[in-house]
This record gives structure tokens, sequence and C-alpha cells, in this order.
């Protein structure tokens, strides 16, 4: 992500450069997942370095290891502290080297990354993210997510439910709900994901829908009978992803992973036939240290029985600071060869032909990537293309699925199709900031008859997921500051998001 900072206009936001070499300041976030993505982060550094580019560095790897060499000398901001972005980009303009890691306590209580309530911009007007918690409570052997983010911090019921309410008032019709955990939620404060999910399934407007996010086995075991409820809910996809990572008890062993198959089968057997339909994604780890043969084997034959039609699967790459990094290492040929068999296994079957010829209900909510049709998914989160009618843009619309591949179905609208509108407002335009109330808006300067004409910030997908922006000078006044700066720190959720979930 990049930014560019210049003297101008105090109160427009407004991407000015798509060259990065043209930009006064790298905004550079960071997943520490796996490695090849802390390499391409550590490469980006190297290149605005090369450049004689200030730079800010955010994310998790900077948070889990500040003191790696090639972060000496830079502007830190932490996974808590992105809402004071602008203040760290100010002081790093100057010339500072600026470090935000502290983690944010009430009453000595850890809390939650950023406030719900804050501005920000959407990369898709029609989708909000919520964040419902950070941190978790496993210790997986080959995480390291968890030095950066702590243990679980969730957010209060009432802070979720006031930023759907406050969402679908902006024209959202998608919510997805997103942690390292969801399933987690609540935990440490006493509540628990359904009773959050029945609050917020109250407040969601017909024809818009809500999205769960990841949940570990361990902790949707005691919540199966409520959770199939609300995943029978209209408004609600019928759609979790539960990851396995393998399918040998011993390896889950190794892995520190808390549950065994038989937990796992458990509850995807109980959806399964209590949630009719309902499409269950995974996440498959090969190579993983001391996976035998046999091991694997146990693996392609899950996939083989389940045919997930969402599978994720990852070859193993040690993290350095993670007990998985000391242990015995299978061979990277093996591992690749794991990573293509069981590949080859996900690609032969088709999980979507015996749908062609229904008729289903699909809320279109963006553009596909080559441009030519209009994505939208069905009750069970199936990706559905449709023909590009602007009308149908963020509506619930009635299709004939006449076509399937691997990931997707394609429709045509049924003759004298009813499009659902959901009872909210107009959307954003692309880049409006959320959230602002008609008196912060008024000492912005920002007038409705401008924002579809110069909106707040508008954003760009890069090949190397960075952004271009120009930030004019940042005006004191603290009203200015929080909406400026909740733009990047909306830019920083945005590709977080994007990477690591």
């Amino acid at each position: 992500m990049l930014l560019a900072l210049k003297d101008e206009h105090p109160a427009l936001l407004k991407i000015k450069k798509e060259n990065p070499s043209e930009a006064d300041l790298w905004l550079l976030n960071s997943c520490t997942v796996k490695n090849p993505a802390e390499d391409h982060f550590r490469n980006s550094i190297k290149k605005a370095q090369e450049e004689n580019k200030k730079v800010v560095l955010a994310g998790c790897v900077p948070q889990a290891q500040p003191r790696q060499d090639y972060l000496k000398g830079l502007s830190i901001i932490g996974v808590q502290q992105i809402d004071r972005v602008v203040e760290v980009v100010e002081e790093t303009i100057k010339g500072h080297s600026v470090r935000l890691l502290g983690q944010k306590k009430d009453n000595g209580k850890r809390l939650g990354g950023a406030r719900l309530d804050l501005p920000k911009i959407r990369k898709n007007p029609l989708i909000e993210i919520i964040s419902i918690n950070t941190g978790c409570l496993n210790a997986c052997a080959y995480c390291k997510t968890k030095h950066a983010r702590g243990n679980l911090a969730s957010y209060p019921i009432d802070e979720l439910v006031d930023r759907a309410k406050q969402s679908f008032q902006e024209g959202v019709c998608e919510i997805w709900l997103t942690s390292e955990d969801t399933g987690a939620y609540g935990r440490d404060i006493g509540t628990s994901l359904p009773t959050l999910l029945w609050k917020l399934v109250e407040v969601i407007p017909e024809g818009a829908m809500l999205r769960l996010g990841m949940t570990n086995p361990p902790y949707i075991l005691e919540h199966l009978e409520e959770m199939a409820k609300i995943l029978n809910h209209p408004r609600v996809y019928a759609f979790l992803h539960i990851p396995v990572q393998s399918a040998s008890d011993s390896v889950l062993m190794e892995m520190k992973r808390e549950y065994c198959m038989a937990d796992f089968k458990r509850v995807v057997d109980f959806l399964k036939k209590k949630v009719p339909g309902i499409t269950i994604a995974t996440d498959i780890i090969c190579g993983f240290p001391g996976e035998t043969d046999q091991d694997f084997q146990e693996t392609v034959k899950l996939v083989e029985e389940y045919k997930f039609p969402s599978l994720f699967i990852n070859q193993f790459y040690p993290r350095p600071g993670t007990p998985a990094a000391k242990m015995e290492q299978v061979p990277t040929q093996v591992k690749k060869q794991r990573t293509k068999d069981l590949s080859r296994v996900f690609h032969s079957y088709n999980p979507y032909d015996h749908k062609i010829g229904e008729k289903q209900k699909v809320l279109v909510t963006e553009e596909s990537f080559d441009s030519k049709f209009y994505v939208a998914h069905n009750q069970f989160y199936e990706q559905v293309l449709v023909p590009k009618n602007p009308s149908f843009m963020g509506k619930m619309v009635e299709v004939d699925i006449y076509e399937s591949g691997k990931h997707f179905m394609k429709g045509l609208p049924v003759l004298d199709a009813k499009v659902y509108t959901p009872s909210i407002s107009k959307p954003l335009a692309k880049g409006e900031v959320s959230g602002l109330t008609k008196e912060f808006r008024n000492r912005l300067g920002i007038h409705p008859n401008l924002t579809s004409h110069t909106p707040a910030a508008t954003l760009h997908n890069s090949a190397s997921s960075r952004m271009g922006l120009q930030l004019q000078r940042l005006h004191q006044d603290c009203v200015l500051r929080a909406a400026v700066g909740l733009a990047l720190v909306a830019l920083l959720f945005t590709i977080f998001t994007k990477v690591c979930n």
C-alpha cells in the first residue's frame, strides 16, 4: 500500500498517482501466516528504501518481530494501534521513527482492535466486514499470528450490532463476520457466538445477508444445535469455514490443534444433516513435520469422501519462532508433491453439476474479474455469475442455473423475475467515508452534492496489493485528523482482510 503526501487542500483525500515511484511515503501492510507473504513484504521494504521513500509498516510481521534487522529504523504501527496511523505518518514524514506496538487495556483487561464506530472506507460499498474479536485461544505449533495478536479479545455485542445497523443504513446489503476464530467469540466476556448471531439477525433487513467467517472445530462443538438453527435462517448464508488441516490424529496432535478427526466429522456431519445443502469450506496443510505417507493418505480419503466445494490447500512453511520450525522437516520435494496430489483430487470432481436447471435466489454484490459478469451468491454462498444488468447490483434476483464450473455457476434471470431490493438506503459512493455525521461532514467541508463527484478516497488494487494515495496536508483539528486517519485505517483493514482472512 502506497501513500503520497502533498501540500494541497486539507479536507480532500484523493488518489493522484498510481505509480509507486511518485509517492512520498509507502505504507506497507503485512501478513505473517506464510513465508511467501513475509518475503513479499521484505522485498517491498527494500524497494522503498532503494527509492529513498519514507516507510510506515503495519500488520502482523512487525508486531510479532519488531527487532528484525530489516525493520530497524522504520516506523511501525501495531495491530491494535491502526487508529493512530495519521499520527505515525505525520511523524515519519518529518523524518522521525515512531513505533506504536502496545496492547490496549481497560482496567487490566485486554481490549480488541480499533474502535468499531470509527469512520472507514469500504472496498465494496455493498459489503461490510466486521471483526468480532482479535487474537485466539489456541496455540497451534505452526502459527505465528498468535505472537502478533495475542489472546482472545472480543468486542461487546452492542457495539457489533450498532456497527451492523450503521452499515445497513449506509446501503450495505451483505455483512461478513471475521476474526482469527469466530467460534471462540465471547468466551472472554461471558457470552457466545450464537448469542451474538441471534442479536445480529434481528437487525438484518429483508434482502440482505450475513456471512460467518472461520471457526475452529473445538469452539463450535458445544453450539451445534444453535448454529444449525442460525445457518438455516433465510438471512444467513448456509456456509461455514472449518479448517481441518490434516485428517491424521497424530499430525493434529503435533500441530496442537486440540481436536481429533472424530470431532471434525461430528461437526460437519451434524451440520450437513441439519442444514441441507450447507457449504463447508476447509483448509489443509501438506507436509507438516512428521507427516507420513499414511497420514497424508488419510487426508486424501477425507477429501474424496466429503468432496469439499471450497478447499484451501497449503504447502507447509516453517515460520521462525514457532515450535513447528524446530521439528524435523518433511523434504521440500515431498511437500510439493503432496500438494500437487491433493490438488489433483480436489479438481477431480465438480460440486455444482447437479444444480443445473435449478431456480435460485442470488444476491448480486460485485463485478467479475474479467468484467464480463456480475458476481452473486446463493443461499449457500456458492458463486453464481449473472448478466451485467446495472439494476441487479445490490439486489436479490431469481435466476435459472444453466451452466456450472469448478468454482461457479451461471444463471439467467427467470422470465419476469422479481428483483428484491433490501429495505436499506442507497449505497455510499465508491470510496466515500462511512460513519461521518452531518456535523462531521460540515466541519470537513464535505457537502452532499460533492461526494458523488469527489469521493473521500478511491481504492485501486494493484498486482502487488499496494495502493497509491495522495493525501493533502493534514489539518491539526482532531476531527479532520480522525476522518483522514480512518480512511487510512480502512485501507489497512481492507488489505489485511484480503490477505489473511
